[in-house]
């Protein structure tokens, strides 16, 4: 729907004239500033120009932010998408393997998936001793621990991602005390 209506008024610019027709004549360019009739239809023609420029400038401004908003989500939902892969590959970095060369090129794939992600503007969000944040982490488990403050995460069960100021995905956290 919202795009029909920027469609619709893209289409008032296209029916413009390409040039105003201004009178050649000196006589009659000296009629014309002495009829007051002439004088309202020439200022009216200027207001009219100066509110279509600024709904251009407006519908073009618009358009550029949606489109800038379209590719960032885009990312964002492929990167959701992606995410369980990663997942999947950093438990089997994380498990011993007796084949030394496997588990090294498993930690490399991780790596590169991390750089990859850093290159799209997507952070791992930090969740180990930190302070609980239900913006940035999920709660999955409670527990009691002397040593750390309160509403302290203890254990990331699922690490959580973030592009510039959107969650992506929330950490998946065990909070103390």
């Amino acid at each position: 729907m919202e795009r029909q209506e920027n469609l619709e008024e893209f289409e008032k610019f296209e029916n413009l004239p390409e040039e105003i027709d201004l009178p050649e004549d000196s006589a009659e360019s000296e009629e014309s500033e002495d009829d007051p009739q002439a004088q309202d239809e020439l200022q009216d023609l200027q207001n009219k120009y100066l509110r279509l420029a600024a709904e251009y400038d407006n519908f073009r401004k618009r358009t550029a932010k949606e489109r800038e908003t379209l590719v960032t989500e885009s990312r964002n939902f492929a990167v959701m998408q992606l995410l369980p892969v990663l997942d999947n590959l950093e438990r089997a970095a994380a498990q011993t393997c007796t084949d030394e060369a496997y588990s090294q090129g498993i930690s490399m794939i991780v790596r590169q998936w991390l750089e990859a992600l850093e290159k799209l503007g997507i952070t791992a969000i930090a969740a180990l001793n930190m302070p609980f944040d239900p913006n940035l982490h999920n709660a999955v488990m409670h527990g009691e621990d002397d040593s750390l403050p309160e509403n302290t995460i203890a254990a990331e069960f699922q690490r959580g991602y973030i592009s510039g100021d959107r969650v992506i995905r929330p950490s998946m956290v065990k909070v103390v005390n």
